[in-house]
């Protein structure tokens, strides 16, 4: 009788936890089933550092509030997290790194490299996943192919191939509104743990860091994504309109936090008091 070592009870759990527990086998379908799965069932959230808490990137720490907290996280956590899940799978994964451009003027310099993505080798060739990038995660797989429409679950995504210092990169971009967006720029020289640890403690830890000053929340549904940015709340059906809300009080961001985000909030007692400081 072997005995399970703590990658493979994580790694049980973490199916368990999206509800696929049966995708199994690492070929291109499963790792469809996975993306979809996580990306349904752990919201993207800031409430860490938004609470001034450490935000943990080693494997029990992730365990820990993500799968067995019922919590989210952001970019590094959600990516970490399915990289481990995939990695205990068989399949051939490179963490990469982007800088990320959404919600900036085409002309604006440069971003550091503060957001993660995953590349996966595959028989079919590589591919990309990327569970953490808040309103617009990603809920399907992307061939790294350029100048392709490739359809998710939610909105069609694009890969536009661009020159950089150190050799071809590439602009994710997402179909939104009848219009293609531009989300981040990456290249594909693979990243060490180290480069995530830095990122990740300048975002949780810098005063200029929005992620310290506002609280922000995404998850997508099967026929929808939910939005929260400070008190206002937005759900966006697919192909079709957009409901937006104002909520009021603390007490009503908490509830839409377990309700509409899926958040277990039990285990931060001093929420409401940081939520006040949106009013």
């Amino acid at each position: 009788m072997t005995t399970a070592t703590a990658a493979d009870v994580r790694l049980t759990d973490y199916l368990d936890r999206i509800g696929a527990a049966d995708a199994t086998t690492p070929d291109l379908p499963t790792l469809r089933t996975i993306v979809a799965a996580h990306a349904r069932s752990i919201a993207f959230e800031n409430l860490d550092p938004f609470t001034r808490r450490e935000v943990r990137l080693d494997p029990d720490g992730l365990a820990g509030k993500l799968v067995h907290g019922g919590r989210g996280g952001w970019c590094f956590e959600q990516n970490l997290l399915l990289r481990g899940a995939l990695d205990a799978l068989g399949y051939a994964t490179t963490g990469l790194a982007a800088r990320v451009m959404w919600g900036r003027p085409a002309d604006a310099p440069l971003t550091p490299r503060g957001h993660m993505l995953l590349r996966v080798d595959l028989p079919e060739g590589p591919h990309l996943v990327d569970v953490g990038f808040g309103g617009l995660t990603l809920t399907g797989v992307l061939a790294l192919e350029p100048d392709v429409e490739q359809d998710t679950p939610h909105e069609p995504f694009r890969l536009q191939e661009v020159a950089g210092p150190a050799g071809p990169g590439y602009v994710m971009q997402a179909l939104v509104g009848g219009e293609w967006r531009p989300l981040y720029r990456f290249d594909l020289t693979p990243q060490l743990p180290v480069d995530y640890e830095l990122s990740n403690w300048y975002l949780g830890n810098h005063p200029a860091s929005h992620f310290l000053s506002g609280i922000m929340a995404a998850r997508p549904a099967a026929d929808r994504r939910y939005a929260l940015g400070g008190t206002n709340l937005a759900v966006h059906h697919l192909g079709g309109p957009t409901e937006r809300r104002t909520l009021s009080t603390p007490a009503d961001i908490r509830r839409a936090l377990e309700e509409q985000f899926l958040l277990d909030t039990s285990g931060l007692p001093d929420l409401e008091t940081a939520l006040a400081r949106l009013f």
